[in-house]
């Protein structure tokens, strides 16, 4: 991949991937790629999702979704110089930050939820992952996203005390 063109994001934007039809690669050469971004995902919150989104294939990967896993690299390859950092701030707070993608899934129509907190300033847990149900409607894929994250905020409140 060193000399492959460097692309802006870690997907493609509207990108929606199926499971069915089309040419199934080799699974030997995909599990290995995608293991790969996952270990990286925990120092590169950039392309969390990204990776996440691959790792619904992993069962039955196609050459869509090995095309994707290329991507993720080719922006990798863009962005060598991202990294988490952590910095002394004199703030002394916690924040959250959640969000929600209705309907983001093509196959089970099940909505994204995204949160991540910061502790005195400095990124300390994210997660992206599909609602265990089929919210209804925007604000109820945003209610649930934001009853993610004050539950997080919960837990590190507690261990803060």
């Amino acid at each position: 991949m060193s000399g492959c063109k460097p692309v802006a994001k870690p997907i493609k934007p509207r990108g929606k991937y199926k499971k069915e039809k089309g040419k199934i690669v080799d699974k030997g050469v995909y599990h290995r790629l995608v293991g790969k971004l996952v270990y990286l995902s925990h120092t590169r919150l950039d392309n969390a999702f990204a990776v996440s989104l691959v790792c619904q294939y992993m069962h039955n990967p196609l050459e869509e979704h090995l095309e994707a896993v290329y991507r993720v690299l080719r922006y990798l390859k863009k962005t060598p110089g991202i990294w988490l950092l952590f910095k002394k701030y004199e703030e002394r707070g916690v924040e959250a930050f959640t969000d929600a993608d209705w309907v983001g899934s093509v196959e089970d129509r099940r909505s994204t939820t995204g949160y991540c907190t910061k502790i005195w300033g400095n990124l300390v847990t994210w997660r992206s992952k599909k609602q265990p149900v089929v919210a209804q409607s925007t604000a109820e894929a945003l209610l649930r996203a934001l009853a993610q994250g004050v539950c997080e905020l919960i837990w590190i409140k507690r261990i803060l005390e």
